[in-house]
């Protein structure tokens, strides 16, 4: 069982924003804040208060991303070896028993997400969870970077990419995963969508 302040969030933001130009993804303004901003404001407000304290992945714009308050810690793998980089280096910093990884550019991401999958761990057995959502061709899709997982996968995770491992689902599925559907009636469609480039944050804001 999950309690208040048991789950640490971690803000994904390492990414080289090769879609956007090379623009650094999470300082892009979303409705007047940055898209990080955003993230980190979502956590926050999570229901049932499960999401304590929080952190920033980024590896550039240090100084920008540390005046939104929180520590912000870079890739501990070097060459942006992309989200699972991210999931090491919160493993490595979190002092909660449980990590939630949330993505830098999905401003809409739900406010139940942390309730959703922590309810997963009512079943001791699980190590993972994954939230899936329900794409526009009525498929329903992992969203492999929305993950909450025990921190002692550390070990698991140093020695996968060690390995040379950089697929998040090659990694979670040599754990006990469980897919976490977001499609109840009410759900937002758009609470996943995540924006890679700036005419999608721009059609994102119109709506």
């Amino acid at each position: 069982m999950i309690h208040t302040n048991d789950i640490t969030g971690l803000v994904l933001a390492g990414g080289r924003g090769s879609r956007m130009g090379g623009a650094d993804k999470g300082l892009q303004n979303f409705n007047g804040s940055p898209l990080a901003m955003h993230a980190l404001l979502r956590l926050q407000m999570q229901e049932g208060g499960l999401v304590g304290d929080q952190m920033i992945n980024a590896n550039r714009n240090l100084a920008a991303y540390e005046a939104f308050g929180v520590p912000v810690w870079p890739d501990t793998l070097s060459d942006y070896a992309g989200p699972l980089a991210g999931f090491m280096t919160g493993l490595e910093r979190c002092e909660t028993p449980f990590l939630l990884t949330v993505p830098c550019d999905t401003p809409l991401f739900p406010l139940d997400l942390g309730q959703r999958l922590a309810a997963a761990f009512e079943d001791e057995t699980t190590e993972i969870a994954m939230a899936a959502a329900r794409e526009e061709d009525g498929q329903l899709r992992p969203q492999p970077v929305f993950c909450l997982m025990r921190v002692d996968l550390l070990e698991s995770l140093m020695a996968f990419t060690q390995a040379g491992g950089r697929k998040i689902d090659r990694w979670t599925e040599q754990h006990r995963t469980v897919i976490v559907p977001f499609d109840r009636p009410g759900d937002d469609l758009q609470a996943f969508f995540n924006t890679n480039t700036l005419a999608e944050l721009h059609a994102l804001e119109r709506r």
